[in-house]
């Protein structure tokens, strides 16, 4: 235009006008024109209807700060050369920046956009400030592409916060940000930090298949639902701090060290990949902020406890996973490779058998209290006849029987062990056994061997169990000593010779008489007290050198052999329980 008529037509605008700059080139001068043109004499800065600047070029600093734009505003494929300043500007409806290229730095400090906001395939080859910009309603930023640091520090979106597959290739800030709906970074690169302090994530927020190339802390933060970081990869080393309901770590990729400290979650790591060592932690105090003070967790309030629980390990290669003060009590283990180099450190809760007594027709039973997978409980659950109190299966969780089961515990006992944690081991020990006493694979005889020693002493591994039949086989004894091993008297020695018929050396023979049955009153406290001391003197695996009936031989003999088998399994539990 000539300026004349450059001049009528910005004469000619007022306060709230439609507009429309497609392919305008901007200088300064010529923007700060058209804004004076724009402004609201009420509040002193300028306001836009709809606003199309669609590849409109802004030669030099584009300041649009404290501006209002009442309708559309259109910045689709414009190209920023310098600043784009924006603080304290308010959006009222649809803002788009698709294909939008900053070359100086782009500011929004402040800004408010009242309806969606697409940044979307945008271009930031320098700072983009949103520090304390408000979203209202959806803010788009997929395929935008960050060249240096990106500050959303304080920034409040109240709609769907959408960064898929932006990148970041310098630092993002996202400390103190608030997130009232999902916040997406599906297929996102983080090429620097990205910094995630104190940020609120009030549901959902996905880092599905986002790439961290560089060293990052993320978090710590709060998210009152689920973490997603399905398909994620962390090509350095990693930190992450969070307070979420759920994290679905599912075929992530750990390409080197990470630490993972969390509250409040429930956490999924199937199929993950781990090249170096990754540490799983419950953090038992709230996560201290930058500030000092400790992170608030109002959102998390109504979880029962802190804790954190692992739900399943399958498909993983456990060789460089450490667990530290996680509960166990759900986690699926079967498909895990590598499971006896798990480390167990701190306070890791497995499951337990049903506490109380259950009575399966006539007969009562009662789980002598241990350690067990989630995966026993599914199968005992599933037993025709089963005592209440075992967990049944999750919807798809799947089903594995007792051939599977005790390779698990096999694993699980040499890990502990190799932990130099015995009395632990032996709870892993005692499933392992059991499972292989109930596997189809296992013949009748060996079957039949197993349940004796489960029945005698719980598999070496219950000292009051072997006690008992020791006190039940002492007491058998005792009885059928007295009714039938002890002889009715003493037998007396006899003394017989032959005197020669013309003097000499007279010989003489000794001998005794047979013991006799006894007859009579059979239960006397004397008989009593010589048969307890054949009984004990069995147990110790000597002879009491008492006078005995020929079945009273047989009963000691029998004795000798049952008895002292028992008290060196209760021996061996008790070892088992105690050993270092």
């Amino acid at each position: 235009m000539a300026d004349s008529d450059r001049d009528a037509y910005l004469s000619g605008l007022t306060p709230g006008a439609r507009i429309d700059h497609r392919g305008t080139p901007f200088t300064q001068p010529l923007l700060d024109a058209l804004l004076n043109a724009l402004r609201d004499p009420a509040t002193g800065h300028p306001c836009l209807g709809a606003a199309r600047f669609e590849w409109a070029t802004f030669h030099d600093d584009a300041h649009f700060d404290s501006t209002t734009f009442e309708s559309n505003a259109r910045f689709e494929a414009v190209t920023f050369h310098r600043g784009a300043w924006f603080q304290s500007a308010r959006f009222r409806l649809v803002t788009g920046f698709h294909s939008a290229s900053f070359h100086g730095k782009a500011s929004f400090n402040e800004a408010t956009f009242e309806r969606d906001v697409w940044f979307s395939a945008a271009t930031f080859h320098r700072d983009a400030e949103f520090g304390s910009a408000t979203f209202l309603h959806s803010a788009g930023y997929g395929s935008a592409i960050f060249h240096s640091f990106a500050w959303f520090s304080s920034a409040t979106f109240q709609g769907v916060a959408g960064f898929d597959s932006a990148t970041f290739h310098g630092d993002a800030w996202l400390t103190a940000a608030t997130f009232q709906r999902v916040a997406s970074f599906e297929a996102t690169t983080f090429h620097r930090a990205a910094r995630f302090d104190s940020a609120s994530f009030q549901r959902n927020v996905s880092f599905e298949s986002a790439v961290f190339t560089h060293t990052i802390t993320l978090g710590p933060f709060v998210c009152a639902e689920q973490v997603q970081l399905c398909q994620a990869e962390f090509s350095a080393p990693a930190t992450l701090l969070l307070a979420a309901r759920h994290v679905d770590a599912q075929r992530t990729r750990w390409l080197s060290t990470a630490e993972l400290r969390l509250r409040y979650t429930e956490v999924d790591l199937s199929h993950a990949v781990f090249e170096y060592p990754l540490t799983l932690a419950a953090e038992l105090a709230p996560f201290t902020l930058p500030t000092g003070r400790p992170m608030e967790e109002e959102a998390l309030a109504t979880n029962p406890d802190s804790a954190v629980r692992l739900t399943t390990l399958r498909g993983v290669d456990a060789a460089h996973l450490v667990l530290a003060d996680v509960d166990l009590s759900r986690c699926l283990f079967t498909g895990t490779v590598h499971l006896d180099q798990l480390r167990l450190e701190g306070n890791c809760g497995f499951a337990t058998v049903p506490p109380s007594m259950h009575w399966r027709g006539w007969r009562p039973i009662r789980f002598t209290q241990r350690r067990t997978l989630a995966e026993e409980h599914h199968w005992r659950a599933s037993q025709a006849g089963a005592a209440t109190g075992w967990n049944a299966a999750a919807a798809g969780a799947g089903q594995v029987g007792p051939l599977h089961l005790a390779p698990v515990y096999r694993a699980l006992r040499k890990a502990l062990e190799d932990g130099k944690h015995e009395p632990g081991a032996a709870d892993f020990y005692y499933g392992e056994m059991e499972m292989r006493r109930h596997a189809d694979d296992v013949p009748r005889s060996e079957r039949s061997l197993l349940t004796a020693y489960w029945a005698l002493s719980g598999y070496g591994m219950r000292a009051s169990r072997a006690l008992a039949w020791l006190g039940a086989a002492m007491l058998v004894t005792v009885v059928l000593l007295m009714g039938l091993g002890l002889p009715q008297a003493t037998p007396k020695q006899e003394a017989t010779g032959t005197v020669p018929a013309g003097g000499g050396e007279v010989t003489f023979e000794i001998d005794k008489e047979d013991a006799q049955n006894p007859t009579g009153n059979r239960f006397t406290g004397e008989r009593f007290e010589r048969a307890l001391n054949v009984t004990l003197n069995s147990v110790v695996f000597r002879s009491s050198g008492q006078d005995l009936t020929t079945a009273g031989t047989y009963i000691e003999m029998t004795s000798r052999l049952a008895e002292p088998v028992l008290l060196g399994l209760a021996v061996l539990a008790i070892r088992s329980r105690v050993k270092r």
